[in-house]
C-alpha cells in the first residue's frame, strides 16, 4: 500500500478560514518552481517560486514566476520603497536561518507569508496571471487559486524584481518537431568512357 502523503493542513486551514476559493494540487515530490511546472505540465509564469529574503534585520517572503531570478539591487529598492528607508544589506538566508524564522520542520515553506508573521512581496509580472499555483508547507501539494485573492489575503507590497532566464519550456508548451521521411530514388551514376 502507497504512503500516505501529508496534506498541507496549515495552509489548508488558513485559506477556508479566509474563505478564499482555491484548489489544492497534489503531485510528486518536487523542491523546485521549476520541477513544479514540468511535473504538472504548466507554464512557467503559471507557477510561483518563494524565497524568503532578509532585509537589514527583517523578513520577507518574495514571491516571482517560476521562469525568473531574483535582482537583489531591484528587490532593494523595492523593498527601501516599502519601508520607507534605504536597506543596506538585503540577501537569501541559509537554510538552517529560514527553519528558524519560519519555525519550517521539513524545510518546504509556503507561499503564505501570514503563516509565519512576514510580509509578502510579489512580482509585478504574477499579477498578468489570472491564476497561479503556490507553494503550501509540502513537497507533494501546491495551492491554486487567483493571484489578485493572494495579493489582498497577503496584503502584498508589488514590485519589479525578477529577470527573465532561459530554461527549458514545460512538456505542455513543447513544440512537436514532426521529420517528415522523403525517400529518394537513386538514379544510376553513369560511368564515362
Amino acid at each position: 500500500m502507497p504512503k500516505k502523503i501529508k496534506a498541507p493542513n496549515k495552509t489548508i486551514k488558513y485559506l477556508e478560514d479566509a474563505g478564499i476559493k482555491h484548489d489544492i494540487l497534489e503531485h510528486k515530490t518536487v523542491y523546485t518552481a521549476i520541477d513544479a511546472a514540468h511535473t504538472m505540465k504548466r507554464k512557467m509564469e503559471q507557477v510561483t517560486k518563494s524565497l524568503l529574503i532578509k532585509a537589514d534585520k527583517d523578513y520577507f517572503v518574495v514571491l516571482l514566476p517560476a521562469d525568473h531570478n531574483l535582482d537583489l539591487d531591484k528587490l532593494k529598492k523595492v523593498v527601501s520603497k516599502e519601508q520607507n528607508k534605504d536597506v543596506k544589506v538585503i540577501k537569501i538566508p541559509g537554510e538552517k536561518i529560514a527553519r528558524e524564522v519560519l519555525k519550517v520542520k521539513n524545510d518546504a515553506m509556503a507561499a503564505f507569508g501570514s503563516l509565519y508573521k512576514v510580509p509578502v512581496i510579489v512580482e509585478k509580472k504574477l499579477a498578468n496571471v489570472k491564476k497561479a499555483i503556490f507553494s503550501s508547507e509540502s513537497f507533494n501539494h501546491s495551492v491554486e487559486m487567483a493571484v489578485k485573492d493572494f495579493v489582498k489575503l497577503e496584503q502584498a507590497a508589488l514590485g519589479s524584481f525578477g529577470v527573465k532566464k532561459k530554461i527549458k519550456p514545460t512538456p505542455k508548451a513543447k513544440k512537436v518537431v514532426k521529420k517528415k521521411s522523403v525517400k529518394i530514388k537513386k538514379k544510376p551514376i553513369k560511368k564515362k568512357k
